[in-house]
């Protein structure tokens, strides 16, 4: 199969590349740099979503065709007004660019891998939320307000088959996120954040790439719908543990709770969305328990383990 990535340079995008060369299929990374973070194996193909005539060539073939959508902005960032919109305009104006280039085929794309995450649901507080959950109407500007009209450029993809993926927080070695959650606890700040009761839900990184080849087809044994799935595994847990866990980890025997205001402060000269902790959700995939997914790593000291050995 040829897959075309966009957003392929990436902490997602790079692991899906890699995965999908080792598994012998062809890879176009569509990328604004070309040579900058180059995957050796891959082909890439400069892009500006903005000149879809210069790069819409990328999607010819006469094989088998998937198109997975990672483009966008990281989220790591304040908050405001100008970086919302950054974050917003980033993912929708790619998503469009390759709805157009999929548009001028001949045929459809065979598969299309729209990436979202679960920051749609905003702060859900106690609420537990599967794929049967409604749709909010708004919510959080940067989560809620970014991710509806992102989701929405995609419909309507000359695509025979698109999952959009609902990613949560994806844990992998050497990742910001990971980077981000285990630097409290290093500097002896690994307690509970805030009061500690707020949710959060996360998938290792090798169960979200058995999602995304179970997205792409290519997983024989789990078939996944024409709709949004949830990558996240069945057991999310509460701030408190997720620290106390990341402490045992790395060996730290002690964290001092994070009052609420000493992380807002903290934000400022990390240049980060303090929402990013204090905010939650307990989302899990009934889609993916319905078609027989197992989690290879289910539970986050199962998955620490793995990561921080």
């Amino acid at each position: 199969m040829k897959v075309v990535i966009a957003g392929g340079t990436g902490a997602l995008g790079r692991a899906l590349a890699m995965d999908l060369l080792h598994a012998g299929h062809e890879v176009v990374v569509l990328t604004r740099r070309p040579g900058h973070h180059r995957i050796t194996g891959t082909t890439e193909v400069g892009w500006d979503p903005r000149d879809v005539g210069a790069w819409a060539h990328a999607l010819e073939t006469d094989g088998e065709l998937a198109v997975v959508n990672l483009a966008g902005k990281l989220v790591d960032c304040r908050p405001t007004e100008e970086n919302i919109r950054a974050l917003r305009e980033s993912r929708v104006i790619a998503t469009e660019a390759l709805v157009e280039a999929a548009g001028r085929l001949t045929r459809p794309v065979d598969r299309w891998l729209q990436a979202s995450t679960t920051a749609i649901y905003g702060d859900s507080g106690e609420q537990h939320i599967t794929e049967e959950t409604p749709d909010p109407i708004s919510g959080l500007p940067q989560m809620t307000g970014v991710v509806l009209p992102w989701e929405a450029a995609a419909r309507g993809a000359n695509a025979t088959h698109r999952v959009t993926i609902r990613t949560s927080i994806v844990l992998d070695r050497g990742t910001p996120a990971l980077n981000r959650l285990l630097l409290p606890a290093k500097l002896g700040f690994g307690g509970p954040i805030a009061s500690g009761r707020q949710w959060f839900s996360w998938i290792h990184i090798d169960d979200w790439l058995r999602v995304a080849r179970a997205a792409l087809g290519l997983d024989s044994d789990v078939t996944l719908p024409d709709a949004p799935v949830i990558a996240a595994t069945p057991n999310p847990v509460r701030n408190e543990e997720l620290m106390r866990r990341l402490r045992e980890a790395i060996g730290v025997p002690f964290g001092l709770p994070t009052p609420e205001f000493v992380l807002r402060l903290a934000s400022i000269g990390l240049r980060t969305d303090p929402l990013l902790a204090l905010t939650g959700r307990h989302t899990t995939s009934s889609v993916l328990a319905e078609r027989g997914f197992a989690f290879r790593y289910p539970t986050l000291e199962s998955a620490l383990a793995d990561l921080l050995r």
